[in-house]
């Protein structure tokens, strides 16, 4: 009952515009694990999922 539970809070948040900036979102994740310069590299995946999900 739990995991279904999880499961559907899971696609409630990720309904709508949520579920489209996901790419953008993941992306940025990825970028930001570089050290030095992830952090700066990934403002334009930032802002692709702002401008998508403010």
């Amino acid at each position: 009952m739990r995991v279904r539970f999880a499961v559907l809070a899971l696609l409630l948040g990720l309904s709508g515009c949520g579920l489209v900036a996901a790419p953008c979102r993941v992306a940025s994740a990825a970028i930001k694990i570089v050290p030095v310069v992830g952090h700066p590299a990934a403002t334009p995946t930032d802002a692709c999922a702002h401008a998508i999900d403010p």
